[in-house]
């Protein structure tokens, strides 16, 4: 999971690489680089660091590096621990520099044979392999788009990769398989990019880039050519991205911007897909209609966020639309040799729309004979939302901050909005889904009024400073919120958290109560309520120190080691969004009092690209 940016202009292209990477860098922060072939020197020059984008911005101030050619890499690390020797570009000679984002998985015979062919490794990375066949083709006679081309040829694996050279210095030659790469089309000046959002400070006209495409960019052309090497041309879109919505504004973090936009969020995801108090099947796309028809039941693939997202839509499918649902992890979906129905809706859910294991599982599901496909994504254009019959595309609006917030409420939304069409041909009333969208409109408001308890959090989280285990508890379509808040707490506050369904207590986790170990419930006033206060009180017995998050009624009596965080009174079926909100408030100011990195938590990346 790495971020790539190549640049052939009329003008320095160093600055514009560094502000792209400051906007790839949710992509990965392990360490950066970028090469470029340098005009005065007319040489190949490379600088590397360790750490973020703005060690490398600090670095350059020591240089005189100026180019109208170039490219960089901000890196997450799966080969090869960070150092300056593995970070990117990879250079081969001093004639080609290589940025790849993805994994090389026959790396290590290709290795050896380049080895014997005299090329010396100064890395433990698979990227080092491609800079060499490249310079190893391009010592054979081929110009650098053939000695690229024949290079992938070689590989197995997933990759994105730019590419630049001594022997052409006016191209970047690009490609991708399995890894997202957009062109930037300029005046004057082409690019190349992992994400949409690295380009808008220069172009907002972009080129998705599809499965096995290359790329030749120089500064006033580009030539696309398919994976069989045939020249083709693909459509340039007009990005409704803004440069200011990849940015912070007042806030000190992405994370919390991100929670605050929720209300907006919601509000822009749920806009014009209802009508008289009915949802617009239209939503889903031309074919819905007819697609829907045929589904009996559904099969719902997803990673980390999502797939808690996915299990709360199962609760809702099957007691709204009265169809069953099965949820699985991506990466389990693909190895465990599912038996196909071609019956099922496969709903696949990922806010990139990259995420690698959710895209092989569809294409699995695909194959085995599974029933049509939809896919529930913030990302247009992307590989999932291509690869799918019928997308529902969420309004989150682009989320920087690794740890996923409006990107899973809005997702809860869209599942639910699903839920609705398909319980209409399974005995789902006009008037029970009246009732339904007026709960979803008014659940804007809900959320504005969530974010209310962000003072009350802000002074709970100081309790849980000295704490390294967390306990988070919830009944029925609350256990997967709280699965979530445990995910949430542990990705950007390195507490360790963890979620069961609050009647598993007795059956091990009973175990661990005592006075160090928070638990934190998720309790809104349902059907499970009474049953979850007998959970509650089994915690209470034993001197755990018990945080409820309930309505105004209080569902044990507040004392010492007892507290309420009341959210006032939340209708049933949005309960779940609502609930999921002070969750992440309570992470974000545990994270901000431990002093954590609360955008780019260590180890992880937002969009994970790579199996």
């Amino acid at each position: 999971m790495c971020g790539i940016i190549g640049a052939a202009a009329e003008r320095d292209v160093v600055p514009i690489l560094i502000e792209g990477l400051k906007r790839l860098e949710y992509r990965g922060y392990d360490s950066a680089g970028l090469a470029v072939i340098d005009y005065p020197s007319h040489t190949l020059e490379r600088l590397r660091v360790i750490g973020k984008v703005e060690v490398l911005e600090k670095s350059l101030k020591q240089t005189s590096l100026c180019s109208p050619i170039g490219i960089a890499h901000t890196r997450w690390a799966t080969h090869g621990k960070p150092s300056q020797e593995n970070a990117h570009p990879h250079i081969s000679r001093d004639t080609i520099a290589v940025v790849h984002n993805g994994i090389v998985e026959n790396y290590a015979p290709l290795r050896s044979l380049l080895e014997q062919r005299g090329y010396e490794f100064t890395s433990e990375t698979d990227t080092e392999v491609i800079a060499h066949l490249i310079h190893y083709y391009s010592q054979q006679g081929m110009k650098l788009t053939q000695a690229v081309q024949t290079s992938l040829q070689e590989l197995r694996g997933s990759y994105a990769i730019a590419v630049i050279s001594m022997l052409e210095p006016n191209s970047v030659v690009a490609a991708r398989r399995g890894s997202p790469l957009v062109i930037g089309v300029g005046i004057g000046e082409n690019f190349v990019a992992s994400d949409v959002a690295a380009l808008i400070p220069v172009t907002q006209r972009v080129i998705f880039l599809e499965e096995g495409d290359l790329v030749t960019l120089q500064r006033d052309n580009y030539q696309i050519l398919d994976f069989s090497g045939t020249p083709v041309t693909r459509p340039i879109h007009v990005s409704q991205l803004q440069a200011d919505a990849v940015e912070r504004g007042t806030y000190r973090h992405y994370m919390k911007k991100e929670i605050f936009e929720q209300p907006r969020a919601l509000a822009e995801t749920l806009g014009n897909r209802i009508h008289n108090g009915k949802v617009l099947e239209a939503s889903f796309g031309h074919h819905a209609q007819h697609l829907f028809d045929k589904v009996e039941s559904v099969q719902i693939i997803a990673c980390g966020t999502s797939y808690h997202a996915g299990l709360v839509a199962r609760y809702w499918l099957e007691s709204i639309a009265k169809i069953p649902c099965t949820v699985e992890v991506a990466s389990e979906f693909r190895y465990r040799q599912p038996l196909p129905n071609p019956k099922a809706l496969v709903v696949t859910i990922s806010q990139s729309g990259e995420t690698a294991d959710t895209l092989a599982a569809l294409l699995e599901a695909k194959r085995l004979g599974f029933g049509p496909s939809l896919s529930i994504c913030n990302v247009p254009e992307s590989s999932l939302v291509r690869a799918s019959d019928m997308v529902l595309m969420t309004h989150a609006g682009p989320e920087i901050g690794v740890a996923s917030t409006k990107a899973f409420t809005t997702q809860l939304l869209a599942l639910l909005l699903l839920c609705v069409v398909l319980g209409r041909r399974h005995g789902l009333s006009a008037a029970q889904e009246a009732e339904i969208v007026h709960a979803m409109e008014t659940l804007p408001g809900a959320i504005e009024k969530a974010l209310g308890l962000d003072k009350q959090l802000q002074v709970l989280a100081e309790r849980f400073a000295d704490k390294h285990h967390t306990l988070f508890l919830g009944r029925g379509i609350h256990y997967p919120i709280a699965m979530e808040g445990a995910l949430k707490l542990k990705e950007i506050s390195y507490i360790h958290a963890e979620a069961y369904p609050a009647g598993e207590l007795k059956h091990g986790p009973l175990a661990l109560i005592d006075n160090d170990m928070p638990v934190i419930a998720v309790a809104p006033n349902d059907a499970l309520q009474e049953k979850l206060k007998s959970n509650l009180q089994e915690v209470h017995a034993r001197g755990g120190q018990l945080f409820v998050f309930a309505n105004h009624r209080a569902v044990l009596p507040a004392s010492e080691f007892l507290e309420i965080i009341e959210l006032g009174e939340v209708n049933e079926i949005i309960s779940p969004i609502v609930y999921a909100v002070p969750l992440q408030l309570l992470a974000y100011y545990v994270a901000l009092i431990k002093g954590t990195d609360v955008d780019k938590p260590r180890n992880l990346a937002k969009s994970v690209t790579v199996e």
